[in-house]
């Protein structure tokens, strides 16, 4: 209702429409609005001369923009002209969807002042001016249907009606009289409004109904513009617009194409209904892409939470690994810490040993030599010399030298490590999303099929390639038939007649996405080809589209035709459309490497049924059998019709049968195939 509200509102003024007229521009704007925004133009620029004849727009022209100015530079609302400003300075007023309109020509109460001379009025929606003629703005039709439809709104928005018979507290009306026109309450119907007597034939409505009922009877009648005592009767079509019979009589409208108006008006409720079912689908469109729109944002949330939280967690187990490594470093510096202090201190405890027992050792000798008894010092003096030296070798080269440095031989190669942490960063982690097939352009043809894909709009998942599957035409598994990049592909040789399945899945680095919606193709019931100029050999020529071949040579050349079976029963006819010299044309299938420089079964590739104009042989890797009366001239029709259940080929002779033969139905496609030299020519 919001939506309908803003549609039934003047641009103007803002509030409902009262008494709305239509503008040659097909918007709306109240009557008392139109008065409101009017400009007057300079007298030299009259009606007359601004009209621009043929222009089909009644008798209302629209200004030439580049000499009328629709707002000054100064924003001060309408009335620039030229340079020349018709409107006073007096200040002036602004409606709620910002058009201006001046207080001068705001209407005094109980009367309306006359529209000035030349006096144009400018479209508050679309911009476009146009200048009123002598009927000034009761040239424009007013719009009964928009007065009626805002009427309508109104009342249905209105408060609950009340009782006009009540005395204390009216209570609310349940109905109302149309020949009494007085809104009841129950009580009060069943007491002044007897269903008998003469008031039994008064109709009783609801009060709504009755209320519109009371607003808009007596029924306003459309009158013309150009003839304001005339109903209007009539619709120009060239015009669109209704006329009444005095425009039709005297007015330009009588050359005009006419037609009734109540055909045109149920034509033109016809074609709004038509025209409205296909915007009530865009609305409802809009309305789902809102809820996905909404579903998004909502999913864009809880994927956000939980990112963060994976991030989170990705990080904290970085620094628990961190953590744990630094543990195992530091382990390592304590080992380290404690060998160091166990060699130095063993050091110092060797080295405090024998130092003791040096300055014994010293000691006791400095006594010695006190004494004053030389026998009893030479008996020992020997020994202590001895001692001496052997205790000063002891402190040889080395044994004063610390064994080990109290630094740490140990660097941290950290660099590393703060490189990768600066270059930790977000990567493309996630598989494909499911590829869209592109319905309209997949078809198949004969027994090929294409199809076309394409990645989501909104995905940015980053794509390497493409796995296109296929089944086997009758419910069995799918079957890879392309990987790759493109995103269109054409698969020959299936099976006429059959319904495949297809679906298409992308991959990139962190693996295989989802596979598409199935897609069903038909191939064609009956096959339809031609000969086929790529894989025939270059001595044929061809010609009638590729529906007839002849040689320029006089040795045997192979024609391959465009379609392959490889299941099914299939039968085609060639007609013989030349035949001259007796040459032995030869008619069968192939398989697509068959030599094509000699008679066709010369070859294990190919199975054939060679003819004179006599007699015909059965041939295949050049061996002959079934020898058969019957040959061919200018004319002959030969058919073959080709078995894959039971694996025989049938040949017809101006439809008198030649064969069986058997043939080895491998796996694999087979060609309809023919090999004639200059002398025949045969068509399709």
């Amino acid at each position: 209702m919001e939506e309908l509200e803003e549609e039934l509102k003047c641009p103007v003024c803002g509030s409902f429409y009262r008494e709305p007229i239509i503008l040659p521009c097909s918007h709306n704007i109240c009557q008392a609005c139109a008065r409101n925004i009017l400009v007057q133009t300079p007298d030299a620029e009259s009606p007359q001369s601004s009209r621009a004849s043929g222009s089909g727009v009644s008798d209302y022209d629209y200004l030439d923009l580049d000499k009328m100015s629709l707002y000054s530079e100064a924003d001060s609302g309408y009335g620039s002209y030229g340079g020349f400003v018709s409107a006073p300075t007096t200040p002036c007023q602004k409606s709620p969807n910002g058009v201006r309109h001046h207080n001068h020509l705001l209407p005094h109460p109980g009367s309306l002042p006359p529209i000035p001379r030349n006096s144009c009025i400018t479209c508050p929606q679309c911009h476009r001016s146009l200048i009123l003629d002598e009927r000034g703005l009761r040239g424009f039709p007013k719009n009964r249907v928009l007065e009626g439809v805002v009427d309508r709104y109104q009342q249905s928005k209105a408060a609950a009606l009340k009782c006009q018979l009540c005395e204390k507290s009216p209570k609310e009306a349940t109905v109302m009289c149309e020949q009494c026109d007085v809104f009841y309450c129950d009580p009060c119907r069943l007491r002044c409004h007897p269903s008998r007597g003469p008031l039994a034939k008064h109709r009783l409505v609801p009060p709504a109904q009755g209320r519109i009922s009371r607003r808009t009877s007596p029924r306003k009648i459309s009158t013309c513009t150009e003839h304001e005592l005339e109903n209007l009767s009539m619709y120009c079509v060239q015009c669109k617009m209704p006329v009444c019979y005095q425009c039709l009589e005297e007015g330009k409208h009588g050359t005009h194409e006419v037609k009734a108006l109540g055909a045109m008006w149920k034509l033109h409720k016809g074609q709004l209904s038509q025209a409205l079912n296909g915007l009530s689908d865009r609305a409802t469109d809009a309305k789902e892409f809102l809820v996905q729109l909404r579903n998004m944002v909502q999913h864009i949330q809880e994927n956000g939470v939980e990112f963060e939280a994976c991030l989170v967690a990705q990080c904290d187990a970085l620094i628990d690994a961190l953590n744990r490594r630094k543990a195992q470093l530091l382990s390592q510096v304590n080992k380290e810490h404690e060998h160091k202090l166990k060699v130095v201190r063993d050091q110092i405890s060797h080295c405090t040993v024998k130092l003791r027992q040096t300055t014994g050792l010293m000691e006791y000798c400095l006594e010695v030599i006190k004494e004053n008894d030389p026998s009893g010092f030479l008996q020992i003096s020997d020994a202590l010399i001895r001692r001496v030296h052997m205790t000063e070798g002891q402190w040889g080269k080395g044994t004063l030298t610390p064994r080990m440095s109290s630094d740490f031989d140990l660097t941290l190669d950290s660099g590393p490590l703060l490189q990768t942490i600066h270059q930790l960063d977000f990567v493309q982690m996630k598989v494909p999303a499911a590829p869209m097939l592109q319905l309209e352009e997949c078809c198949t043809q004969n027994n090929s099929a294409t199809l076309s894909w394409k990645q989501p709009p909104l995905s940015n998942i980053a794509v390497e390639g493409y796995i296109l599957e296929l089944d086997d035409g009758s419910g069995g598994p799918f079957r890879e038939v392309y990987v790759g990049t493109e995103t269109i592909c054409t698969v020959d040789g299936l099976h006429f007649h059959s319904t495949y399945k297809s679906r298409v899945k992308a991959f990139n680095g962190s693996g295989v996405g989802q596979y598409s919606k199935t897609l069903i193709m038909q191939t064609s019931e009956i096959a339809w080809f031609t000969f086929d100029p790529a894989s025939s050999h270059p001595d044929i020529i061809f010609s009638n589209d590729n529906l007839t071949v002849s040689c320029n040579s006089y040795d045997d050349r192979v024609v391959m035709c465009s379609s392959s079976f490889s299941r099914g029963v299939h039968y085609w006819e060639i007609t013989i459309d030349r035949y001259d010299n007796h040459p032995d044309p030869a008619f069968g299938i192939a398989r697509g490497d068959v030599l094509k420089d000699v008679m066709l079964g010369k070859d294990d590739k190919a199975w054939a049924m060679y003819v004179d104009n006599n007699r015909s042989w059965f041939m295949h890797n050049n061996s002959h059998t079934n020898r058969t009366d019957g040959g061919v001239t200018k004319g002959s029709t030969i058919g073959a019709l080709l078995d894959f259940s039971r694996g025989i080929l049938i040949f017809l002779i101006n439809d008198e049968q030649q064969g069986p033969v058997a043939f080895e139905a491998l796996e694999g496609a087979y060609y309809p195939a023919i090999s004639i030299n200059r002398n025949v020519q045969v068509g399709k």
